[in-house]
C-alpha cells in the first residue's frame, strides 16, 4: 500500500498489550428509524458478484477471500469491525486483560444468539477454536492460533486439547491464555478462523457446512440458499443482537467468473456490485460515479516450486524475477492503480519510524542482462545445456490470463525462455498447488490485519499456505523471535531481517501490490470498504 492508505483507514499500529477492563457494544445503529423511513418503499435486496464457488463456507477450513466474504457476513467473532475497519467488540460485550497482557477474559453478550435462536456460549467458542487446532480437522489456518498457549503442540500432535489455553469458565465467560502479549490480538480475532461454531450442529452432522439447509451461524445475516457454482443467498438474521443496524433483507452472491459477462450484468442492473474489473473497463469507467479504487493490503505473486526443476536453483529463481517489467504490467495490462512489488510486505504497515515498506526498500531491480547472466550461471551449476520446460499455472480468470501472457512474453524476450501456460478452475488449482504439483504458479496473499508478520507468515516452513516447498530455519527463527519481542523497534528489525532472508532465497517472485477496483450501484449506500477484506454489507441499504 501507499500513502493513500492513511486516507482510507487509520493504520493499525502494534502497541504494548492493553491491560485492565474494557467495555464494548454495538456501534450506533445506522439503521435508525429515519434511515428506514427514507427507504421504506425500496426493496432491501442487492446482488453482488463473488465470481467463484466458495471452496469452504466453514470457519475452520476457509483459506480464500471468496469463502471469507460470505463467512464475514454470516458469523461474528469476539471482535468484529467498525465502519472504518477497526476492531471492536462483537459477540463479546467486555474483555478483561491481565496485567502481564497474556490472559484475556471475555464476557459474552446476553443477547448473542445463533440464527436458530439458541444462545451463543463460551463452550461454542472453546469447541470451535479447538476444532481448528485438532490435527484431524486439517485446518490450513490453524497456525494463526499458535499465539495461544499449547496451541501449536496440539495442532502438531505433540500435546493434548486440554493443554490449549482456551477455556469456557461458564456459559458466558471465555478465557484465552497467550504465550506472550501481542498488541494486535484484537485485530487477529476478527479473522474468520476465530469465529464460533455451534457445537451440537457440527458434532451431529459432519457435512453441516456443505449446504445451506440446516446451516446455523451468528452474524448479521444467515445463509438460506447455496446453489453450487451459481449463487449463495444470505438473508437478514433476526436473531442477531444488532439487527437494527442491518438494513438489507437479502444479499445474493452470484458466482460469475467471466469478466465480460458480469460487467454486462452490472450495466443492465442485474448486479449491484462487481470487482476485478477488466483493464479496458477500468479505463472507460474511471470517471464514473460508480467506480471505486480501494487499497488492498496484499501481494500478487508467482510462487516457485523449489522442489521441481528448474526452480531448485536460486539463481534461476532470481533470473525469472528480474526479467519481468512490473511497471509495464501495472500501467499497460492491469491498469488498476497497482504498485510494482519488489518485496513481500506491501506499504501501509506503520512502524515507530515510518512505513515498513519504505524502510525496507526494494530487494532487487529489474535487469534483463543480469537476469541472463544468472540464468546461465544457474544452468551451469545444475549441469544443464538446456533449461527444463517451464509451465506457469494460474486459476481461471481473464485478468490472470492477461498477466500470465504478458509475463510469458517478457520471459521469452528477456531470457529467451519459452513458458507454457496452464489455467485451472479455482478448486482444482488450490488442490494442485497444495500438493506441490506445479513448477510456477500464481498466488495472492492478503493480510488478515495490517502488520508485516501476517504477510511474512505465509512462507513459514510449516505453514500449510506455503506451497513452494521452501523451508528455511533462519527465516523461521527470525519470525518466531519477532512474535515474542516486546520492544517494537527490535520487533520490526527482526521482521526486516526475515523479509531480507526471504527475498534473498526468493521462493517466489512478487509482481505487484494490490488495488481493488469496484463498480457499485450508487443507489446502494453505506457499503464499508475495508483494506484487507471484500466490501462489508452490514450497514448497507438501497435508497432507490
Amino acid at each position: 500500500m501507499k500513502k493513500w492508505f492513511i486516507i482510507f483507514i487509520t493504520i493499525i499500529t502494534v502497541s504494548a498489550a492493553l491491560v485492565g477492563c474494557y467495555g464494548g457494544g454495538a456501534e450506533q445503529s445506522s439503521g435508525s428509524d429515519k434511515g428506514d423511513s427514507d427507504s421504506k418503499n425500496v426493496k432491501q435486496e442487492i446482488t453482488v458478484n463473488a465470481m467463484t464457488e466458495p471452496p469452504a463456507i466453514d470457519p475452520a477450513m476457509a483459506t480464500d477471500t471468496t469463502s471469507g466474504w460470505v463467512l464475514d457476513h454470516i458469523f461474528e467473532g469476539l471482535y468484529t469491525r467498525d465502519k472504518d475497519g477497526e476492531p471492536t467488540l462483537g459477540a463479546a460485550e467486555k474483555v478483561d486483560v491481565s496485567d502481564d497482557g497474556k490472559t484475556y477474559t471475555f464476557k459474552l453478550r446476553d443477547d448473542a444468539k445463533w440464527s436458530d435462536g439458541s444462545p451463543v456460549t463460551a463452550q461454542d467458542f472453546e469447541y470451535a477454536w479447538k476444532r481448528v487446532l485438532n490435527p484431524d480437522t486439517g485446518s490450513a489456518f490453524a497456525f494463526y492460533m499458535y499465539y495461544i498457549k499449547g496451541a501449536e503442540d496440539y495442532n502438531k500432535g505433540k500435546g493434548s486439547a486440554d493443554k490449549v489455553g482456551v477455556k469456557a469458565l461458564d456459559e458466558r465467560t471465555f478465557q484465552v491464555e497467550l504465550n506472550a502479549p501481542i498488541g494486535y490480538f484484537d485485530s487477529l480475532l476478527t479473522l474468520w478462523t476465530f469465529y464460533p461454531v455451534q457445537k451440537s450442529l457440527v458434532e451431529d452432522n459432519k457435512n453441516w457446512a456443505a449446504e445451506a439447509d440446516g446451516y446455523v451461524s451468528n452474524g448479521p445475516f444467515k445463509m438460506t440458499e447455496w446453489k453450487h457454482d451459481s449463487e449463495v443467498i444470505i438473508e437478514k438474521n433476526d436473531e442477531y443482537y444488532d439487527k437494527k443496524a442491518v438494513n438489507l433483507k437479502k444479499v445474493t452472491f452470484k458466482l460469475v467468473n467471466e469478466a465480460t459477462t458480469y460487467y454486462q450484468m452490472f450495466k443492465t442492473g442485474d448486479l449491484d456490485l462487481i470487482m476485478t474489473l477488466p483493464s479496458d473497463v477500468i479505463q472507460s469507467e474511471k470517471d464514473s460515479k460508480e467506480y471505486k479504487e480501494v487499497p488492498y493490503y496484499g501481494t500478487y505473486m508467482y510462487m516457485f516450486n523449489v522442489e521441481k526443476e528448474p526452480f531448485t536453483n536460486k539463481k534461476i529463481r532470481k533470473a525469472f524475477a528480474m526479467s519481468i517489467d512490473r511497471d509495464a504490467l501495472t500501467k499497460n495490462v492491469t491498469m488498476g492503480g497497482e504498485t510494482p512489488a519488489y518485496g513481500m510486505v506491501p506499504s501501509g504497515a506503520n512502524t515507530p519510524n515510518g512505513d515498513f515498506r519504505e524502510e525496507g526498500g526494494d530487494y532487487f531491480k529489474e535487469d534483463a542482462e543480469k537476469a541472463k547472466e544468472l540464468l546461465k550461471e544457474g544452468m551451469k551449476e545444475e549441469g544443464w545445456d538446456e533449461l527444463p520446460q517451464v509451465t506457469l499455472t494460474y486459476n481461471t480468470s481473464e485478468e490472470h490470463k492477461k498477466i500470465a501472457e504478458a509475463v510469458q512474453e517478457m520471459l521469452k524476450k528477456n531470457l529467451d525462455v519459452s513458458v507454457k501456460l496452464n489455467n485451472q478452475e479455482w478448486g482444482t488449482y488450490l488442490d494442485t498447488t497444495k500438493q506441490h504439483n506445479y513448477q510456477m504458479a500464481r498466488m495472492g496473499w492478503i493480510g488478515v490485519f495490517v502488520d508485516p508478520v501476517v504477510n511474512l507468515d505465509y512462507y513459514l516452513g510449516d505453514s500449510p499456505n506455503n506451497r513452494t516447498g521452501w523451508v528455511d530455519k533462519k527465516f523461521d527463527d527470525l519470525m518466531e523471535k519477532s512474535k515474542v519481542e516486546q520492544d517494537q523497534d527490535k520487533r520490526y528489525e527482526l521482521l526486516h531481517q526475515a523479509e531480507e532472508r526471504l527475498m534473498d532465497e526468493m521462493p517466489f517472485m512478487p509482481v505487484y501490490f494490490y488495488m481493488n477496483n469496484y463498480l457499485a450501484n450508487t443507489d446502494v449506500k453505506d457499503i464499508a470498504y475495508f483494506v484487507n477484506r471484500y466490501p462489508y454489507l452490514k450497514w448497507a441499504k438501497k435508497t432507490n
